[in-house]
């Protein structure tokens, strides 16, 4: 059984993720980001407003991560993404940025936005031998 510490651990070694939205015809929409994690296991990144990944996320709040392609190891997370707002939102840039100082160049960026991912669920898979799957629910 894997623990919310090494999730946090395993994020914090791997500063990018793919992640999937829901697009307007209910199909899957991809796309890579930044990705940085907080304490409480909330995972932020940047954006526009005119990228799908946004007007997705505003539509339909539901999205999947992957993480740590190349690795032997990977992880999934499933969980629901907002829009942080005031001292939340400065509290996670501030994170952000630690993990990616080149996102401070961007604040100045028409549109920018900052979406957050409470994960739900989330999945380690390792499958060379010996092969592991473990996974854990968030309340």
């Amino acid at each position: 059984m894997i623990t919310k510490d090494e999730v946090l651990a395993f994020i914090r070694a791997h500063p990018l993720a793919v992640v999937s939205t829901v697009g307007e015809r209910a199909m899957p929409e991809a796309a890579l980001v930044n990705i940085a994690i907080s304490d409480a296991l909330e995972l932020v990144f940047d954006t526009t407003d005119a990228t799908r990944k946004c007007t997705n996320l505003r539509r339909n709040p539901n999205a999947a991560l992957v993480i740590g392609w190349g690795d032997a190891r990977t992880l999934q997370i499933e969980g629901v993404a907002d829009e942080p707002e005031g001292r939340a939102l400065e509290a996670l840039k501030q994170i952000y940025f630690a993990a990616h100082p080149s996102g401070r160049n961007r604040e100045g960026w028409p549109g920018l936005v900052y979406f957050r991912e409470k994960p739900r669920w989330a999945r380690f898979s390792n499958y060379f031998r010996p092969r592991q799957i473990d996974e854990i629910a968030f309340p």
